[in-house]
Order: C-alpha cells, then structure tokens, then sequence
C-alpha cells in the first residue's frame, strides 16, 4: 500500500494510430491497470503532415509524426499517466525521446528486448535501461498477459471514432 492507501499497481499504456485516407493519422493512448481494464483514453483529431514537412522530415516523418507529435500530445494529455507504454508500431517508438516511461514494441525486430506476454519487446536503441525495467516489474502483470488484445481495443476504438467523425 502507498501512503495514501491506495495499493501501487503497474498502470499499462498502449498506443496506437491509424492513418485515415486524405485525412492524416489518427492516435489514441489507453491506460490500463496491470490486469487490462481501462482506466482513461485519449484520441487526436486527425493530423496530416504538409508537403514541405515530408520533404524536410524524409525517412523520419513517420517516427516524428507518430511518436513525437502524437504520441507526446497523448501522453500530456491522460492524467492516470502510464509506468510503461506499448504499441505495435516501431515508428512509435520515437515517443520514447520525448516521455519518462519506457515505451516497448510488441513487434519483434532486431533491437534491445525483453520478453513478456510470449512477446519479444523491442526497446528504443538510446534507452537500452527500459528492458530491465519491464523485466522487473514483470511479477506485476497476470501470468500470460496478453499484450496485442488491448492495443486491438485502441485500433478498434480509433476506427470507430474516425467511422463516427466520417458519417457527420
């Protein structure tokens, strides 16, 4: 228990975007507590890169667009803030640079990793110190915690928010 009374558990982001045609992308962040249930989401309004912004960016436009931009704009705004975030997009990653919280990619690419959830995580290369982190706090989480069903619930989330923005 922590000094308030409230028992210290493991709360879980998982961020996600979907790009909506001739719109831009769309993100949303939901957090979690260490058994999945939903304790806060935020979504963006779609954002969509200029032309000069895609010259200039070139091969980090996305990782820029995604992780920084949306992926820090989500992050400031929850205010049940994450002690780790994961997502399914290595772009995403990015975000990182720009939070405290150790972000992951469930994507299994080459890079610092971990295991967790039959996953293999995939770490930022300049915050090698955020695999430990996961490792330890792996006690936290249920047994087979199936990490890829809640970044399902934000894509799902997402799309039917864009469906819903669409059809006004």
């Amino acid at each position: 228990m922590s000094k308030s009374g409230h028992s210290d558990q493991l709360r879980l982001g998982f961020i996600a975007a979907v790009e909506v045609e001739g719109r831009g992308h769309v993100g949303g962040l939901l957090v979690t507590n260490h058994n999945g249930r939903p304790l806060e989401f935020q979504c963006t309004t779609p954002v969509r890169p200029d032309r000069t912004q895609e010259i200039l960016y070139g091969r980090m436009l996305r990782p820029w667009l995604l992780g920084e931009l949306i992926g820090k704009t989500l992050m400031d705004r929850v205010s049940i803030k994450p002690d780790v975030v994961f997502t399914g997009d290595p772009d995403i990653l990015e975000l990182r640079n720009h939070t405290t919280a150790p972000v992951a990619c469930t994507q299994d690419v080459a890079g610092s990793r971990a295991d967790l959830g039959g996953r293999r995580l995939r770490f930022h290369a300049a915050h090698q110190e955020d695999s430990q982190f996961v490792q330890q706090q792996i006690d936290l989480l249920p047994d087979q915690a199936d990490l890829e069903e809640p970044l399902q619930r934000v894509n799902e989330a997402l799309n039917e928010t864009v469906r819903t923005v669409m059809a006004r």
